[in-house]
Formats: structure tokens, sequence, C-alpha cells
């Protein structure tokens, strides 16, 4: 972790995998494995979701597909992500596959098995870092979804820490685990328990 990741002020208790998680931009040359990768994602297979219809769907690339890959990121994600290990994108089901049903939280579902997936990566010692800064109709296309009931979410890559001498001097100067919001700006309960509102 970077020198100022002392700077973050979790809870007492709050376990380390969550205050330690962050996106860098800076990754190191570094092959994942597939027994590794298979980890990663079964860990997001075991996330929660309404009725249990597990609408994620995980494209990730492989050594031959990783330049389409790249491609489909918008430019200044291009810059650094190109040393990234793994790229890839999370695509949501929006109806549910037992009867047909708009699905009104599997954005949200998606976004459980998305942390889940990260935290597995950290645990392992690697790196995540999503993105919205992508071409989502591309990336649609690339993979011939079906717009009528998948919706491309977000992107990701995932890594080894690297140097940040190695990014282009604006994407250095962020290269920091960012701080939150105070408690009591996200839980309106605590802060009229505590006073602070």
């Amino acid at each position: 972790m970077p020198d100022n990741a002392s700077k973050r002020d979790p809870a007492p208790g709050v376990l380390p995998m969550f205050v330690e998680r962050w996106s860098p931009r800076a990754f190191a040359d570094f092959v994942i494995d597939q027994a590794t990768m298979v980890r990663l994602l079964d860990a997001a297979r075991w996330s929660p979701s309404c009725f249990n219809a597990q609408p994620w769907r995980f494209y990730t690339s492989s050594q031959d597909s990783f330049n389409d890959y790249l491609e489909l990121l918008v430019e200044k994600n291009q810059v650094w992500a190109k040393r990234a290990s793994v790229i890839g994108f999370l695509v949501g089901k929006k109806h549910f596959e037992h009867n047909g049903k708009p699905n009104p939280t599997y954005a949200f579902d998606c976004g459980s098995a998305w942390m889940a997936m990260t935290l597995q990566a950290h645990s392992e010692g690697l790196c995540t870092h999503g993105m919205a800064g992508i071409h989502h109709d591309k990336v649609a296309e690339y993979f011939s979804l079906d717009s009528e009931n998948e919706e491309v979410l977000m992107g990701f890559a995932i890594g080894k820490l690297g140097d940040p001498a190695q990014l282009e001097e604006d994407v250095r100067a962020r290269e920091f685990p960012s701080l939150r919001k105070p408690l009591a700006e996200i839980w309106p309960t605590f802060a009229e328990k505590s006073g602070r509102r």
C-alpha cells in the first residue's frame, strides 16, 4: 500500500481487506494463471442475488484476445490498462430466466459479484480497477449481446501492483488510495444519533 494509505480512517474492527483494497492504474508485468482466475470468478459466483438469479456474466481476456479487449476501452484508459494482466467486462442480464420478467435489481446484484471478485483478488495479492470509460456499444457488438436482455455495466483490469513511475504524469498524480465520505454522511441514522446533523 502507498504511504498515504495511512490517511484512511476505518472504524475499529473493520476488516483490513476492505480498507486496503484500492484501484491502482500501475500494473506490473505478470501472468495470472487459469487456476487463479477460476478462484476469482468462483468467488463472484457465490454472491447474493434476487431470486438467486445470478444475473452477472464476466468476460475476461486471454493472451490472444487481450488487444481486442484493450481497444474496447476509451483511449485514456488504454494508456495504463495495457500493462494489466487481464481486461474484462461485466454484463448484466436484465430479465429473470425463470419467468422472463424484468429484474429490478440486476445491476445491484452484479455490483455484489464484482465486489466479491475484487476482494478475492485482493486476498491473492492482486489488484483490480473498475472502469466506466469503455465503448459500451462496441463491447455489446463484440460479444454479440442481446440488447433487450443484456447490458454492459463496466470494464475492469486485474493485475499485480506496479511502479507508478511508469504512468503518465497526470495519471501518476492520482495514483493513491482515495479517502471516503464521513460515516455520518452516508448513514443518516448515525448522524441523527450522534448529533452530527
